[in-house]
Formats: structure tokens, C-alpha cells, sequence
């Protein structure tokens, strides 16, 4: 009988002191959405998932030619906060309005911030718009692509730069200094090869092993994935290492969710309608 109440006590004080412990370190970043674990592929965002299958392995940049990352990283940036409900669009009640007319706002967990300095950045933007401003319009606003000089403010400057010293400080990615004859260019190779393998893994499993005919019924994340690395002109890289047979079988499949209306999508239950307002604005 004493043992049991010793270990009793031992245990009450175990717990009380990691509610101290919890206390003493404050809020917590807000990081819904992700894996309960602690590794290190758990801890990326869309928008790092996205430039890392953009991005060489051994020269560390992306391609030259791509000039559609840019607005996809805007794009991935509104999914992650529409994912964390920190914004979605506004209610209109009983008027229907296409998903693409209605404005972003910003959500009560929006008072929390994410602990990602980017995407905290692009939440202070609309937080502090008004009127607020359309999808597309902040797909637009935060890539500085507006004739409004007032506007200019919103842009969000060296975004993949900013975002691959993210990866580098995670352990995914080095930096590293190279010669391009007229200039020098610090590039970020892949040091953590197993961690991109696992974004292409997931990629390549859900339009293969782990298909779902409807939309509304696969992971949120990796369906965003999908259609933003398309959006962003990098999902080949990640469907190049496969046989041609499971090649054609996968972008048949990314051509069926191409084909999904998502107005329609976005009116099912659990949808994000954020998500699927970004999906509108790259599918025009």
C-alpha cells in the first residue's frame, strides 16, 4: 500500500512538472495540420515541399526556366494558412458567390501567429486590409504583380531564398557558394535526400498506391500538394523517376483532378474553401 502511494506521488509530481514546463514556455506556435511526431519532414510547410521538388539536388536552385514558382509559393502560402484556419473567405449568408469573387479574411485562430516568419508576414497583410482582397488578388499583391503603387507594399521579396534557409536551418538543404562566370550565386544543394524522397514518395502514392476517386476524401495537405507543385510546373520532377507505365497512369489521374470543378468541391462538407478558391485562381 505505501509503495502504491509513493508512486502515486511520484507521478502527480511528474505531471505537475510538465504543466510547469508547458506554462513557463508561453503559447505554442500553431502548427495545425501536421504529423504528431518530431521529425523533421513532419515540421515542413507546403510552400518548403514545393521549392524542394523544385530544386536540383547537387546545384541546389531551381530551374532557370520556371517562371511559375513564384506566384505557386503565393498560392501555397494562402493554403497553409486557409489549412491552419487562420483566413478563409468571407460568409455571404444566402447570396451564392463564386468562390473566386468572395474576399479573404482573416479567422479568429488568426490572432495566433503560425511561428513561420513568412507566412506570418503574408497573415499581417490581410489582416490588416481593408476591404479585403480575392485569392487571386493576393496571389497577385503578394508577388509584387500589380500596377497599384500603394499595392507594392504587400509583396513578399526573396520568398525562395528566404524559404530554402528554412529547409537549410531544418537540416534538409546546405549552402553553399558557386561561380556562374559573370556572377557568384549561393545555391542550397540537398544534404537530407531521405527527407525529399519522402515529399516525392508522397506525391507519387497518391495518385498511384493511395489514389482516391473523389477529392473530398484525400488528405487535404497532399491534395494541395498536388495541384500547387502543378501550379508551380515542378510536379514532373517528381513523376520522372517512375516506369512509363505507372508515368501515364499518374498524370491521367493529375488530369482528372484537373478536370474537378471546384466550386462544386469546395461546397462538400470538410472542404477548404480557401484551398479550392487558389485551385480556381491557377486553374483559369
Amino acid at each position: 500500500m505505501e509503495r502504491t502511494m509513493v508512486q502515486r506521488r511520484h507521478a502527480a509530481a511528474s505531471r505537475a512538472r510538465d504543466d510547469d514546463v508547458s506554462a513557463a514556455a508561453g503559447p505554442e506556435d500553431d502548427n495545425e495540420g501536421y504529423e504528431d511526431d518530431s521529425s523533421k519532414y513532419s515540421r515542413l510547410t507546403l510552400m518548403e515541399e514545393v521549392l524542394l521538388l523544385g530544386i536540383k539536388d547537387r546545384e541546389g536552385y531551381t530551374s532557370f526556366w520556371n517562371d511559375c514558382i513564384s506566384s505557386g509559393l503565393r498560392g501555397c502560402m494562402l493554403i497553409e494558412l486557409g489549412l491552419r484556419s487562420k483566413i478563409g473567405l468571407e460568409d455571404m449568408g444566402r447570396r451564392k458567390r463564386s468562390i473566386t469573387a468572395r474576399k479573404v479574411v482573416p479567422l479568429p485562430k488568426g490572432e495566433r501567429n503560425t511561428g513561420d516568419v513568412i507566412l506570418d508576414e503574408a497573415l499581417k497583410h490581410i489582416k490588416t486590409t481593408d476591404p479585403g482582397e480575392t485569392v487571386q488578388d493576393w496571389i497577385e499583391l503578394l508577388s509584387g504583380e500589380t500596377w497599384n503603387p500603394l499595392k507594392l507594399k504587400y509583396q513578399l521579396r526573396n520568398v525562395r531564398e528566404r524559404l530554402a534557409k528554412n529547409l537549410v536551418e531544418k537540416g534538409v538543404l546546405t549552402t553553399e557558394k558557386q561561380n556562374f562566370l559573370l556572377f557568384d550565386m549561393t545555391t542550397h544543394p540537398v544534404t537530407d535526400a531521405a527527407i525529399k524522397e519522402r515529399v516525392v514518395k508522397k506525391v507519387q502514392d497518391a495518385v498511384l498506391s493511395r489514389w482516391q476517386n473523389d477529392p473530398n476524401r484525400m488528405d487535404k495537405r497532399t491534395l494541395a500538394l498536388l495541384y500547387m507543385a502543378h501550379a508551380s510546373d515542378v510536379l514532373e520532377n517528381a513523376f520522372s523517376p517512375l516506369s512509363d507505365d505507372d508515368y501515364e497512369l499518374a498524370m491521367r489521374r493529375v488530369r482528372e483532378l484537373l478536370d474537378a470543378d471546384p466550386e462544386t468541391e469546395a461546397a462538400k462538407p470538410n472542404a477548404s474553401e480557401v484551398m479550392w478558391a487558389v485551385v480556381a485562381a491557377f486553374l483559369r
